[in-house]
């Protein structure tokens, strides 16, 4: 065994390197099972960040369906998301580069089946009794954007509406019998995980709709996932108790299935999420949070018993349930997000695909410990806490680490405890690092998500600085090494932290918002209404927009910061990020600028993943002065 060398924290070199990072990030997503048949969504870094359905067949067997450069991504809500469908082997999908929607089969090429226009298409199921998709359309044609649920002729291409009305439609979910359509729909200044209302309509057989009427939900009141049992009934899930448990509705009643303090929802920002699904008609294969840990189970729903299923991971993302077996989106502190196959059965699971193909050796990762800590409020934040790990190197005696808080978007999003690359190429440099959950998050339940109402800027970073601040009194991170660093949501965060409080000495902003007003004029529609729930209306709320808009008090940032932002970013758009970078170099803060072309909100491309954590990492050692372990291409730095 090869004694660990002595050398300056930040310092190490490490196996995990940015373009280790970059091919290995594989996004999956959306898992759909077509009879014995497992279909799923990866991303391409290496190929602009294209998004290819793969279909694991029942022998084994695995293709790509969609060929170069069709690209199964949707922009509904510009999150999108439910971006494609399979029934009996036949794909409809979204085109991203167009919008328009295609049919495939194996072997064939993709065939469009709606004409170029400015609308944009999202969350689709099959009416095959009346060979037509129903999907939310979402057409920019004209000012307002408007958002309706359609009805897609297979035959004819025509597109009569079925629900208008209403500022957002999700969900849309057609019976067995094909008699009764249900959805989702909600009205600003609500997000969907504010308050949503559960429609249910009876389908004539010309397929119009009749006899509509909400069945639950309300403004203060979020639905999730309306699903049909395999005998006809209608279960979703609602947060009216303040945690999103498990409901039936039949007869015009209303029933709890589960009742618990646990997650058995998220926030809808895309399409087509799932967390629960039938093996029988009385039996429920889900995922719930609890504590911020997720768990799969079954319920039986006669006896209304929960059975926690035992399987080897901390985080579930997705899930869909076929005949006798589960396929789900996992992962766990040593195991990336992967697509496994469980048979219910036996429990038996099997690896179709894997976010990593190559998993780092164990004695270079860090293992995350969940972290409790007092904040402002008389509240309580969570975070994972990583330490620096590294076979090959220990920190000199005496000193401790160089911390980095990562701050998640959203602000509604969740820190988990799946291995990721990006948080391991800082650990096996000497880095720790604290991935938080400040209030605001999913995961704990609508009290702990709603304490950011009228307190962004406010609630997120008193948790992150406490939270930094609690290593700090535990001696666990050096003080004068404190670093923020988030994306989005999370770079208002980062921003906000350097503004008004002195306590992190660099910070990185990814695609960040600096102005709340500027956010609101600049904004898609989905988010055009968010800050009245985070900030206030406008302009009623004009002082508060000032005073905690980063932009309006750059003069008090006092330590560096790199900004980077890709510049199609429609939802954090570039002059974000540029005005706030002129705003630092007058007043003679050390910044930088990394822009991305062909980027937008999150970057895809390998190359840019790659640039991104090397100009990070280049700019800490510059400003806190210790050397590099490899050469990377440098960042200028103004005003250092």
């Amino acid at each position: 065994m090869n004694t660990p060398q002595t050398a300056p924290f930040g310092s190490w070199q490490s196996p995990i390197s940015g373009s280790i990072v970059a091919a290995g990030s594989v996004p999956l997503a959306q898992p759909r099972i077509d009879e014995a048949d497992i279909y799923w969504i990866e991303g391409r870094a290496q190929e602009a960040g294209r998004s290819v359905i793969v279909k694991a067949a029942a022998g084994g067997t695995k293709c790509e369906l969609n060929p170069p450069p069709f690209n199964a991504r949707t922009r509904v809500h510009e999150y999108g998301g439910g971006a494609y469908l399979v029934n009996k082997g036949t794909l409809y999908f979204s085109h991203f580069a167009d919008n328009r929607l295609y049919s495939l089969r194996e072997g064939e090429a993709p065939r469009p089946i709606t004409r170029a226009s400015a609308s944009r298409y999202a969350d689709f199921v099959l009416d095959p009794q009346r060979n037509r998709l129903i999907a939310i359309r979402e057409d920019h044609s004209e000012a307002p954007v408007s958002n309706t649920l359609i009805a897609l002729d297979l035959t004819t291409g025509e597109q009569p509406v079925l629900a208008q009305g209403d500022d957002f439609y999700a969900s849309p979910r057609l019976s067995p019998d094909q008699r009764q359509l249900a959805w989702i729909c909600w009205n600003h200044p609500a997000m969907p995980w504010d308050g949503t209302e559960l429609w249910l309509a009876d389908v004539g057989a010309d397929g119009r709709l009749a006899n509509q009427r909400c069945v639950a939900g309300s403004s203060t009141e979020a639905i999730f996932q309306p699903s049909w049992s395999p005998d006809g009934r209608l279960y979703f899930v609602s947060d009216r108790t303040g945690w999103w448990n498990l409901y039936r509705y039949a007869a015009a009643r209303t029933e709890a299935i589960y009742p618990m303090e646990a997650e058995f929802g998220r926030p809808q920002w895309q399409f087509g999420t799932s967390m629960y699904g039938f093996s029988a008609a009385t039996e429920i294969i889900c995922t719930y949070i609890e504590n911020g840990m997720h768990s799969l189970a079954r319920i039986d729903l006669k006896q209304q018993k929960l059975t926690r299923l035992p399987v080897p991971y901390t985080d579930v993302r997705d899930i869909d349930v076929g005949d006798g077996f589960v396929v789900i989106i996992a992962g766990s502190p040593t195991t990336a997000a992967e697509l496994v196959r469980i048979d219910l059965r036996t429990l038996a699971s099997g690896t179709l695909a894997s976010s990593i193909a190559r998993i780092p050796e164990a004695a270079y990762l860090s293992i995350p410990k969940n972290l409790s800590y007092p904040t402002s409020g008389a509240r309580t934040a969570h975070a994972f806490f990583y330490w620096p790990t590294n076979r090959d190197f220990i920190g000199p005696a005496g000193e401790q680490p160089p911390l980095i808080v990562n701050v998640h978007g959203g602000p509604t999003s969740m820190a988990n405890s799946t291995l990721h690359l990006g948080i391991q190429y800082w650990t096996s440099r000497g880095f720790a690092v604290l991935d938080v959950n400040y209030g605001g998050s999913s995961g704990f339940g609508r009290d702990y998500r709603d304490a950011l109402k009228r307190q962004w800027g406010v609630v997120d970073v008193d948790d992150c600085v406490n939270g930094a601040r609690c290593l700090v009194e535990r001696r666990l991170v050096n003080p004068e090494c404190l670093i923020i660093h988030g994306g989005s949501a999370g770079g208002f965060t980062t921003l906000c932290a350097l503004a008004f409080h002195d306590v992190f000495k660099a910070g990185a902003s990814y695609y960040g918002v600096s102005d709340l007003k500027a956010l609101d004029d600049d904004s898609h529609k989905f988010e055009s209404h968010y800050n009245v729930t985070l900030s206030g209306p406008y302009p009623e709320s004009k002082q508060v927009y000032l005073e905690r808009s980063p932009l309006h008090h750059a003069a008090r940032i006092a330590h560096p910061v790199i900004f980077l932002q890709g510049l199609d970013d429609k939802v954090v758009p570039p002059p974000q990020s540029e005005i706030m970078v002129e705003a630092l170099k007058r007043h003679g803060i050390p910044v930088a600028y990394i822009t991305f072309e062909g980027e937008g909100h999150g970057f895809r491309k390998a190359e840019n993943i790659q640039r991104a954590l090397e100009a990070e990492l280049y700019f800490y050692g510059r400003v806190f002065g210790f050397s590099l372990a490899e050469p990377v291409e440098p960042v200028a730095i103004a005003n250092l």
